[in-house]
């Protein structure tokens, strides 16, 4: 059954449609979240929810829906569409209101949820990235609709032959178009910290948790383009990719040209902490 959540309700697909004046649709006014699920089970349920109430209390939205009512209605979303392995969608707009850039003076919040399914969970194969300048707005922490500076730098990437763009403020590493960077260097795990420049991905929250775990040091401060080049490896992480080794960076190889030991122990680590994947 193809059903999505729209506000309070499920209700068919071919049923659901968005008003011509509501904000995420004209400006981008809303935040989001991206949810996976594992063998039935949603990934860092809670961590999600948090983000999705953060990014949206930084733009001044009260989410029309507690923590307790988020997981009966996303449960109940998943259950009704059957999925097994997949991810959930789901958008929180400022809501409907006349077009005109202030907030309006009245307006209620408007959710929409979805889900899709998976062929495979398994990890995409070890990938080519390209630095291109982040010229992006200066609240990335935000998980905002606001995309399109993210898709015009996938896109290139995609011309280019590339699977991944990572962004950079001047020689600073940031993060990836859709992903959060980290590279080795002698057996040490390096990462921008978690501020205004990056979104602080669940998935990266997740890996530095499992680097703990294995006893891997880890210095989170910016790195420049100069020392990821010359790191021993680089992965990037993300919902959708886990951890995915980069063994190529604008037509640089990245250490031997292979996934290395610490990203392999990571990958391993991270797919214990999958529901019923222990």
């Amino acid at each position: 059954m193809n059903v999505i959540l729209l506000n309070d309700e499920i209700i068919s697909k071919e049923n659901a449609s968005i008003n011509i004046e509501d904000r995420g649709y004209q400006f981008g006014d809303g935040v989001y979240e991206v949810i996976r699920i594992y063998n039935g089970n949603f990934f860092e349920l809670e961590g999600h929810y948090d983000r999705l109430k953060r990014s949206a209390s930084e733009i001044h939205i009260d989410l029309p829906f507690d923590r307790a009512t988020f997981q009966t209605k996303v449960n109940e979303l998943r259950s009704t569409n059957n999925v097994e392995n997949g991810h959930l969608y789901m958008q929180v707009s400022r809501g409907i209101a006349p077009r005109n850039h202030p907030f309006p003076a009245k307006s209620e919040p408007v959710l929409v949820a979805y889900t899709t399914e998976y062929a495979t969970n398994d990890t995409p194969p070890p990938g080519r990235a390209m630095f291109t300048e982040d010229i992006r707005w200066l609240r990335c922490d935000i998980k905002s609709l606001n995309l399109l500076g993210n898709v015009l730098a996938k896109e290139e990437s995609k011309k280019q032959g590339y699977d991944e763009a990572i962004f950079h403020r001047g020689e600073t590493v940031t993060e990836g178009s859709s992903t959060n960077v980290f590279m080795v260097k002698d057996q040490t795990l390096y990462t921008h910290p978690a501020n205004n420049y990056i979104l602080d991905g669940i998935t990266r929250r997740t890996i530095l948790d499992a680097a703990k775990g294995a006893g891997i040091t880890i210095v989170e401060e910016p790195f420049t383009k100069t020392q990821l080049l010359e790191s021993d490896e680089v992965f990037i992480s993300s919902t959708t990719q886990e951890v995915r080794p980069i063994i190529e960076v604008s037509g640089n190889t990245i250490g031997t040209g292979r996934m290395g030991d610490v990203t392999a122990i990571l990958q391993k680590e991270f797919k214990k902490r999958l529901p019923n994947n222990k």
